[in-house]
C-alpha cells in the first residue's frame, strides 16, 4: 500500500494550467495535459497555477454567466 495521498489535477501544483473562458464568459482553470473541452478556448497560460488563478480573480469580476 502507498502512502502517497491523490491530488486532483487540477490542484497538483507541479502541472502548468490554462485558463479558459465560454460563451457565457465563465472562467476555468485547466491543466495542459488535458483537451481542451469544446466550447471553451483558452485565453491564459501556460502558466503555473497561482499565475492562473490570480488573472482568473482579475478578469472574471462579473459570476453571472453573459445573457443570463
Amino acid at each position: 500500500m502507498s502512502n502517497e495521498q491523490y491530488v486532483s489535477p487540477f490542484d497538483d501544483e507541479r502541472h502548468a494550467f490554462l485558463v479558459l473562458v465560454n460563451d457565457a464568459r465563465q472562467h476555468s482553470l485547466w491543466p495542459v495535459f488535458a483537451a481542451v473541452p469544446d466550447g471553451w478556448k483558452t485565453v491564459f497560460g501556460p502558466a503555473e497555477r497561482v499565475a492562473c488563478l490570480t488573472h482568473i480573480e482579475a478578469s472574471w469580476t462579473e459570476l453571472t454567466p453573459a445573457g443570463a
